[in-house]
């Protein structure tokens, strides 16, 4: 996934988003709303709930959810090495069935930090 792939990837999310919300009833309107809410800073900061997000998200095994909590935590500031270790609690929880979605993600942080011109190696 190239910078292209990366700027797709969000144009889609935020292009489908606004059509179900226009479109959706009110159940589906107030579930984005509770997924929104959610996430929000509280007595876990933004940042670790991304982490809770993306280590959910590789258990379950859900790509798209992957790579989006993974924009995520790096727009918060997540060091490579938080994500790597998340996704080590996530396969632990998930098992190896995990693993292909592990080295989804991991390809997936280079592709970020190569969007964003730096390089978060020093873990």
């Amino acid at each position: 996934m190239a910078e292209s792939s990366l700027n797709e990837l969000r144009q889609f999310r935020e292009r489908m988003n606004e059509k179900i919300l226009a479109e959706g009833d009110r159940a589906t309107k107030r579930f984005f709303s509770l997924d929104s809410f959610t996430y929000q800073g509280g007595a876990l900061s933004v940042r670790d709930k991304e982490l809770l997000g993306l280590t959910a998200s590789a258990v379950l095994r859900c790509n798209d959810c992957i790579a989006y909590h993974m924009i995520r935590c790096a727009e918060e500031g997540v060091s490579d090495a938080e994500m790597k270790e998340a996704l080590s609690v996530a396969l632990i929880v998930g098992g190896s069935i995990v693993i292909p979605h592990v080295r989804y993600a991991y390809n997936l942080l280079d592709e970020i930090r190569e969007d964003a011109g730096d390089n978060d190696d020093a873990e």
